[in-house]
């Protein structure tokens, strides 16, 4: 019940962004009465002006994330009388410079790589940068010497057997490799909808699926061109129709090294292919 609310949340949401202003500023100070980030402009359009201060109404990951002393943008929307900043990313913090350099590193190989050339099982990934569900950014290597299982979804997919399908079986994995005090295997899935999914909505899609971020972490990227190069790269087809994204869906388990092990593509398989692979892995460290 949790989780299809939050899809129906989303999907109102996503109604409300279509009347936004896009705008940048410093968040000043995050209020908790109310819920509020108080934001000096820098970018606005009219009604609102550079140099103006003002208290914009956030949603819960949003508020949790905070972004204190943080250049971010957003899209300013006013309804129910008052301003909310809603698809909150941040634009400075540490390695965002690292990032940017390495995904146009990464976005000139994939220029002359062809779909038939697509990630899979015995490849190594190419490194690049994100933004976390913490607002963090990062980069990929970072978890080079862990075994991790990568996926991709979208957080406002409404179809049972698509995402939502993946991320419980992704929960399912975590919780086992809780119960089996596996601290090596780490979880990451990377969304092909930046234009929504910011790191504050990767933030409450965690907590209605249970994931745990000591071990798992959600990706984003202000910038959505680095999406498609992954997309391209790990050989996932997307398609914009009827108001939602139609897609495919690969599953991997990645060695400390960064090489690819294991792929199986669909929503529907079986955590124990991936517990006994990650398990062989963990034990060869």
């Amino acid at each position: 019940m949790l989780r299809l609310l939050f899809i129906a949340v989303a999907y109102g949401m996503a109604f409300s962004l279509s009347n936004a202003a896009a705008i940048e500023g410093r968040v000043l100070e995050v209020l908790p009465k109310g819920r509020l980030l108080k934001v000096e402009l820098t970018k606005a359009v009219d009604p609102l002006s550079v140099g103006q201060i003002m208290d914009f109404k956030v949603g819960k990951g949003d508020h949790v994330i905070g972004y204190s002393g943080r250049l971010i943008k957003g899209k300013a929307v006013h309804y129910a009388k008052r301003w909310h900043l809603e698809t909150i990313f941040p634009l400075d913090g540490p390695q965002a410079k690292a990032v940017a350099a390495v995904n146009r590193e990464l976005h000139e190989a994939t220029a002359t790589k062809t779909r038939r050339k697509a990630l899979r099982k015995g490849d190594y990934i190419p490194n690049f940068g994100m933004v976390d569900h913490n607002g963090d950014f990062l980069q990929i290597k970072q978890l080079r010497g862990k075994v991790f299982i990568l996926n991709f979804i979208f957080t406002r997919c409404a179809v049972p057997e698509m995402c939502p399908a993946s991320s419980t079986k992704m929960s399912e994995l975590q919780d086992l490799a809780i119960e089996r005090d596996w601290k090596g295997l780490n979880f990451v899935t990377i969304t092909f909808d930046p234009a929504y999914d910011s790191p504050g909505i990767l933030t409450e899609y965690m907590e209605s699926y249970g994931l745990e971020p000591e071990s798992f972490r959600m990706l984003t990227n202000v910038d959505p061109m680095v999406v498609e190069d992954l997309l391209y790269q790990f050989g996932i087809l997307t398609r914009e129709e009827n108001g939602t994204i139609t897609h495919t869906i690969t599953t991997f388990l990645i060695d400390a090294n960064g090489k690819i092990v294991l792929a199986k593509d669909g929503p529907r398989w079986e955590t124990g292919a991936f517990l006994k692979a990650a398990e062989k892995l963990m034990n060869q460290k």
